[in-house]
């Protein structure tokens, strides 16, 4: 009796020890802090399950890229999206697009921030959106490439809301444009990211 007393107590703290391993490797994935003119957005960033896309994010994040840019386009119980345009709605020039990443388990789901790309599932460059509802149909399927989900807000969507339900007009071509300019400050990795 006692031995199966001790074995259910090493059971126990085995599993006490990969809970801690899982909440471990969960606190290991970098953070960014995207700095806008209506708050800070903190998201996480999925770099063990997005590799190329994260990647390809914190590259435009290091290159300062993002600095000054806007979001351009927002929608209530949509979304927002941002990271290409400059605030005169003039469209800032990227890198070169990276593969789509759709089929890594994550959804798009209220919170994610996903890429932004046109019909070619593989053009994905430097925009981005933040999912203000659970958007089950921007998710693949098999044979049909969905929105690469890369990261979700940690602390912050009092913000993402607040700027998804700003009044909006068209601008030229563009529609779902704030009439309030919504400028990104900055996005920086966190410190502790930085130095992983």
């Amino acid at each position: 009796m006692r031995h199966s007393v001790n074995a259910g107590k090493r059971g126990l703290l085995g599993l006490a020890f990969w809970a801690l391993s899982l909440t471990a490797m969960a606190a290991d994935l970098p953070t960014a802090t995207i700095s806008t003119s209506e708050g800070d957005i903190k998201i996480k960033l999925f770099s063990d399950k997005v590799p190329v896309t994260v990647e390809n994010f914190v590259s435009y994040i290091k290159d300062g890229y993002y600095d000054g840019l806007i979001f351009h386009r927002t929608i209530p119980q949509f979304m927002i999206q941002g990271g290409g345009f400059k605030p005169n709605m003039e469209k800032k020039d990227t890198k070169a697009p990276i593969k789509n990443e759709s089929d890594n388990g994550l959804a798009n789901d209220r919170g994610t921030l996903a890429m932004a790309r046109t019909n070619d599932p593989n053009s994905a460059t430097s925009q981005f959106f933040i999912n203000v509802i659970d958007n089950a149909y921007l998710n693949g399927a098999k044979g049909r490439p969905g929105y690469a989900v890369f990261a979700e807000v940690v602390s912050g969507m009092d913000v993402v809301d607040k700027i998804a339900n700003a009044p909006t007009q068209n601008t030229g071509p563009y529609q779902n444009v704030p009439v309030k300019t919504v400028t990104i400050n900055s996005i920086k990795l966190d410190e502790v990211a930085s130095q992983q």
